[in-house]
C-alpha cells in the first residue's frame, strides 16, 4: 500500500469517523428534542381545545342560570298570554347569532307555553333523558344527551325556573345548544393531518371534527387500546386505524372547568398523524445527511491534498536516494515540502557524506596498514643486511695497505648504506600512526612552536611566512604531538616545493563550533584533477618524496575528527584547509 493511500485512509478515518458519530448523536438529539417538542405541541393544542369548548358551555351555562331568575320568566305562570316572555327567547336566540337552535320554556306538564319557535308552543316536549349535570349558582342545569331535532344535532341544557310569589318551580327554561358550534371549536384545531374526537368518561363518542365524523358512530365505546388513555401520560403512540391512516400520535386532555363550573368530564382526543408531523424530522435527517456529505466530500478533498503534499515530497526523497547511490553526478536535493522532509533529505546526504567518508578513512588505514607491514618487512630483511655491509665497510677502511681507490670505494658504501637505512627509517616513521592521546590543546600555540622549528630553512631559502591566527577560540581535544606533525607536513610541503623568495600564509578562524585553519603558498599549486587523489598513500608531487605525509595528515585529522582538503590559495599556488571540533564538541 503506498504512503498516499496510508495518510488518504488514515485522514478519512480520523476525519469522518467522529464526523459521522457527531452527526448522528446530533441528529439523535435533535430527533428527540423535536419528537419532544411536537408532543408537547400536540398537548398544548388539546388542552387549548378543551379549554374553550369548556368555557363555551360555561357562558351557555350562564345563560340558563341567568335568565331562569328573570322576572319575564314568570309570566309561565299565566301561559304567557301577551307573548311576552316568547318575544324575550326570540330576541335572545338573535343575540346570540345561532349559538342556540331555539328556546323554550314549559310548564310543570311538559308543555311548551313560550318558545323562540311560535311553530312549537303547545307542543309537548320529548322526556328528559338526564345525562349530565352542573351546579352553579344561579341553578343546577341538568345536560341531556346529544340529539338529532329538525335535522340538526343539539344539546339541551335544562335548568328550573323558581316561582318569585311561592314555594317550588313553575317550569324549566331548555336551551337548545346548536351542536355545530361546540364543534366549530374543534373544527377550527383540525386540517388534513390532524383531527379531534370528543368522548364522556365513559368512553363514548360524543363527536368529532368533521374529518374524522364519518369514520366514528356516536354513543359508542372507543375501541380497545384507544379507551382508557395510559395512566399519568398526556400524549401516547397509536396506529391509526380505524380512525386514520397510519400511525398518529394521540393528544388527551380532560375538561377542565372554569370558575365554578367543575366540566362534564369530557375527554378531548387530538388525533396527529405521525408521518406529517414527522416531516420536519425527516427533513432534518436529510439536511443531516447532506451536511455528513458535504463534509466527506470536503474531507476527502483536504485529505487528498494533505496527503499529495506529504506523499509528493516523500517520493520524490526516495528517488533522490535511489539515484544518489548510483554512479555519475550527485542529483540535487528535492526542495519544497515540509521541514521535517527537508531535514530527512539532509540527514540522508549527511549519513551517505559519512558513510563515504568512512570508507575512505578505512581504505587510507587499510593502504597505510600495508605499507606499515611493508616497512616492518624491510625493516626486517633490510636493515640488518645494511647494517652488516656498513659495518664491514667501516672495519676495512682501517686496513693497512688499501689503495686510495678502494678507499674511496668503502667511503661510497658506507654513505650508501647510510642513506639507504635513513630512507627505511623515514618509511617507518611516515607510515606509523599511533592513537592520539587527548588533552587540552592550543592550536595557536603548536603552529608559533611548528614555524620556530622550520626558521632557519626558511632564513636559507628566503621564503617568507605570514600568520594570521585572528580565531578567538584556538583550543581543541587532541594529541599536541600528532597536531604538531600535521602543522609541520603542511608547511614542510609549502617549503619544498616553493622556489626561493616564495611566501607561506597560516591563517585561523572559527566556524560553526569548529577551528579552521589554512595554509596557502604561492607555489604551482594542485590541479584540480589532482585534488581527489592527493591525499592517497604513494602520491606525490616532490621528486624524492614517498607520498605518505598527506595521507598521514589526512589520517591523523579524522581521528581527531576534522579532515583536510585542497583548493587553489588566493597567492595563486595550493591551500591547504583543515578543520577540528573546538575543545568540548568532538563527538567521542
Amino acid at each position: 500500500m503506498t504512503i498516499r493511500r496510508i495518510l488518504l485512509l488514515a485522514f478519512l478515518l480520523v476525519s469522518l469517523l467522529p464526523a459521522a458519530v457527531l452527526t448522528r448523536l446530533a441528529f439523535d438529539r435533535s430527533r428527540a428534542a423535536m419528537l419532544g417538542e411536537i408532543e408537547q405541541g400536540v398537548m398544548r393544542s388539546t388542552a387549548a381545545v378543551s379549554a374553550e369548548a369548556d368555557k363555551l358551555l360555561y357562558e351557555r351555562l350562564l345563560n340558563a342560570t341567568t335568565w331562569n331568575h328573570l322576572e319575564v320568566m314568570q309570566d309561565l305562570r299565566i301561559d304567557d298570554v301577551d307573548k311576552r316572555l316568547s318575544s324575550f327567547l326570540s330576541e335572545m336566540k338573535l343575540r346570540y347569532g345561532g349559538t342556540y337552535r331555539a328556546l323554550h320554556a314549559v310548564d310543570g306538564a311538559g308543555r311548551i307555553v313560550a318558545s323562540s319557535d311560535p311553530a312549537r308552543i303547545g307542543q309537548a316536549y320529548p322526556t328528559p333523558h338526564p345525562w349530565a349535570q352542573a351546579a352553579l349558582p344561579g341553578g343546577l342545569v341538568r345536560v341531556e344527551q346529544p340529539s338529532e331535532t329538525a335535522g340538526s344535532r343539539v344539546l339541551l341544557l335544562r335548568v328550573s325556573i323558581p316561582s318569585l310569589f311561592e314555594e317550588g318551580d313553575i317550569g324549566d327554561l331548555l336551551l337548545e345548544f346548536d351542536w355545530t358550534t361546540l364543534q366549530s371549536v374543534m373544527d377550527r384545531a383540525s386540517d388534513a393531518s390532524r383531527q379531534i374526537l370528543l368522548v364522556d368518561d365513559q368512553g363514548h363518542a360524543l363527536g368529532a371534527s368533521a374529518g374524522l365524523l364519518p369514520r366514528i358512530t356516536t354513543g359508542k365505546t372507543l375501541p380497545l387500546g384507544w379507551w382508557p388513555p395510559p395512566p399519568g401520560v398526556h400524549a401516547f403512540d397509536r396506529e391509526g386505524p380505524p380512525f386514520m391512516e397510519g400511525a398518529v400520535i394521540v393528544g388527551h386532555a380532560v375538561s377542565p372547568g372554569l370558575a365554578r363550573f367543575p366540566g362534564l368530564g369530557w375527554s378531548y382526543l387530538m388525533l396527529q398523524s405521525r408521518q406529517a408531523v414527522l416531516a420536519p424530522v425527516q427533513r432534518m435527517a436529510w439536511a443531516f445527511a447532506g451536511l455528513l456529505a458535504v463534509t466527506a466530500l470536503i474531507t476527502v478533498l483536504v485529505s487528498l491534498l494533505v496527503a499529495g503534499q506529504i506523499a509528493r515530497p516523500v517520493l520524490a526523497l526516495t528517488d533522490f536516494t535511489r539515484r544518489y547511490a548510483q554512479p555519475g553526478a550527485r542529483p540535487q536535493l528535492p526542495q519544497g515540502g515540509p521541514a521535517e522532509i527537508g531535514e530527512l533529505g539532509r540527514s540522508f546526504v549527511r549519513l551517505v557524506d559519512d558513510l563515504s567518508h568512512s570508507q575512505q578513512t578505512l581504505a587510507q588505514a587499510s593502504k597505510l596498514a600495508a605499507v606499515g607491514e611493508v616497512t616492518a618487512l624491510l625493516a626486517h630483511e633490510v636493515r640488518t643486511p645494511l647494517g652488516i655491509l656498513r659495518s664491514s665497510a667501516q672495519t676495512l677502511r682501517y686496513e693497512d695497505g688499501l689503495s686510495p681507490e678502494a678507499q674511496e670505494l668503502l667511503q661510497i658504501i658506507d654513505s650508501e648504506t647510510g642513506r639507504l637505512n635513513r630512507l627505511v627509517s623515514s618509511l617507518l616513521d611516515s607510515a606509523r600512526t599511533r592513537s592520539p592521546q587527548f588533552a587540552a590543546v592550543d592550536l595557536h600555540a603548536l603552529a608559533r612552536h611548528s614555524t620556530s622549528l622550520l626558521n632557519t630553512q626558511l632564513r636559507d631559502r628566503r621564503i617568507q611566512l605570514a600568520m594570521e591566527l585572528d580565531a578567538a577560540n584556538s583550543m581543541v581535544d587532541g594529541d599536541g604531538e600528532q597536531l604538531t606533525q600535521v602543522l609541520l607536513n603542511l608547511t614542510m610541503n609549502a617549503l619544498q616545493i616553493l622556489p626561493a623568495e616564495g611566501r607561506i600564509e597560516i591563517r585561523s578562524r572559527n566556524e560553526s563550533g569548529r577551528l579552521v585553519v589554512e595554509i596557502s603558498d604561492d607555489g604551482p599549486g594542485v590541479a584540480a584533477a589532482e585534488r581527489s587523489r592527493i591525499f592517497e598513500p604513494f602520491v606525490f608531487k616532490r621528486e624524492g618524496g614517498l607520498g605518505l605525509g598527506l595521507a598521514v595528515v589526512r589520517q591523523i585529522l579524522r581521528q581527531h575528527g576534522g579532515d583536510i582538503s585542497v583548493d587553489e590559495s588566493r597567492l595563486g599556488g595550493a591551500c591547504f584547509r583543515f578543520w577540528l571540533p573546538l575543545q568540548g564538541t568532538r563527538i567521542p
